[in-house]
């Protein structure tokens, strides 16, 4: 653990974090530029801007602290919103107020760059790099680069139940305490849509640590979950085995490709967001060959518009290169598509709850931030605790816009002759 003076925070590790320690060179049209283009960004947005310890302009609004704008302006000029998360995670930019600051960016997003230069975009957006390709390989390395950081990690900011994905709450906003009932009333109801009980063949893509198998065994069903981290499954295994439910539940390390047999209920909960957008078809293809006939998928998945994932799903993120590297989210449109023409399933329910997953998230980045010193005595530094900040307010905010939603999608299998 640290024992530097906490106002002045340890330097960045090069090693560790090389393109937050180093300040890319840009020409001085190319800052000039960019400078332009911040102050453009900036004038039409509902917020209070300093700049070097000055006070600050703008009436209202959260209020964002630009340290260093030089450096701010270099970052943004060479590698845009990349640019934009590696200066805060430099400390060069900083709010008191971040999740409404990053709201109120994401509430206008589409408009932050003008026109004409969103139609260049992939002359000046930064490419995804190979491992986006996420073959079976890469997938392998992609989910370990973030689900393997560390059990104790998430264990330290997630509710007792180890669930990672969005609660549904009978009230909002949500207490701390009301975070564990949410998670089971989110996977009872995937659960239900699946119509899983006794005697049910079920396949979950994606296991998590192992609840929603946990539940789905209780109620009598057989499961076979599968996963691609290693610590996940390490962790599933013992908590089915200290549960009882050894017996009906079999935790494997395998990607969804490999899969085999048929089954009454598939059940992947929030898992579509790391498969990449290159292989959606072929996972729509795998859900419509493992479902039995008159079986039933239940999905749950984060969306964005989709006039904006055509727009990015080339392009290189922040939250790709820094937390999850492969994937992107798909749009409503683009998961109907994709039932469509990849399967004979049948949309029978869509359902969102973008609500419930701010308030998930909120309660996720106040206990983080709680265990602070938890955090850094598992060998984590003062810069990833920036990097997850930022991720979770991040991610917050663009619940709180509206610009994500998250949904429980049914999808059925209209044929006869199953099993049940």
């Amino acid at each position: 653990m640290s024992t530097t003076h906490p106002h002045r925070p340890t330097p960045v590790d090069a090693a560790r974090w090389p393109d937050v320690a180093r300040v890319p060179a840009v020409s001085p049209a190319r800052a000039a530029t960019t400078r332009a283009l911040v102050r453009r960004a900036l004038r039409g947005l509902e917020l209070r801007v300093s700049t070097a310890g000055g006070p600050p302009a703008g009436a209202s609004g959260p209020l964002l602290e630009i340290a260093d704008p030089g450096a701010f302006h270099a970052r943004l000029g060479r590698h845009g919103l990349i640019g934009f998360g590696e200066s805060y995670l430099a400390r060069e930019w900083d709010s008191p107020e971040l999740v409404p600051l990053l709201t109120e960016l994401a509430v206008n997003a589409a408009t932050l760059v003008p026109g004409p230069l969103q139609r260049l975009r992939r002359l000046w957006a930064v490419r995804q790099p190979p491992a986006a390709r996420n073959t079976p390989d890469d997938a392998r390395r992609n989910i370990g680069h973030h689900y393997d950081l560390s059990n104790e990690l998430f264990a330290l900011f997630l509710d007792p139940t180890l669930s990672y994905s969005s609660a549904l709450f009978d009230a909002l906003p949500a207490a701390e305490d009301a975070l564990p009932a949410a998670q089971h009333r989110k996977i009872d109801r995937l659960l239900d849509l699946a119509r899983v009980g006794p005697g049910t063949r079920l396949l979950e893509i994606g296991t998590g640590w192992g609840e929603l198998a946990l539940r789905a065994a209780a109620r009598g069903a057989t499961v076979h979950t599968v996963t691609l981290s290693e610590e996940q499954l390490l962790l599933a295994r013992r908590r089915i085995a200290d549960a009882g439910h050894a017996g009906r539940v079999t935790v494997a390390l395998a990607d969804y490709r490999q899969l085999e047999g048929r089954y009454d209920a598939v059940v992947s909960v929030e898992m579509i967001e790391a498969v990449g957008a290159r292989h959606w078809p072929t996972y729509f293809r795998v859900l419509d060959r493992l479902t039995a006939p008159g079986g039933r998928v239940a999905l749950q998945a984060i969306v964005m518009p989709h006039d904006r994932m055509l727009a990015s799903r080339s392009t290189h993120t922040w939250v790709q290169k820094y937390v999850f590297p492969g994937g992107l989210l798909p749009s409503r449109e683009a998961l109907t598509a994709l039932t469509a023409r990849h399967t004979r399933l049948t949309p029978a329910r869509d359902d969102g709850f973008g609500a419930h997953y701010a308030e998930t998230l909120r309660l996720w980045r106040e206990r983080f931030a709680a265990r602070r010193a938890q955090v850094l005595a598992l060998g984590f530094d003062e810069t990833f605790l920036r990097m997850w900040t930022l991720y979770l307010a991040y991610s917050e905010a663009g619940f709180r816009s509206g610009y994500l939603d998250v949904r429980q999608l049914l999808l059925t299998d209209p044929r006869t002759g199953g099993t049940r």
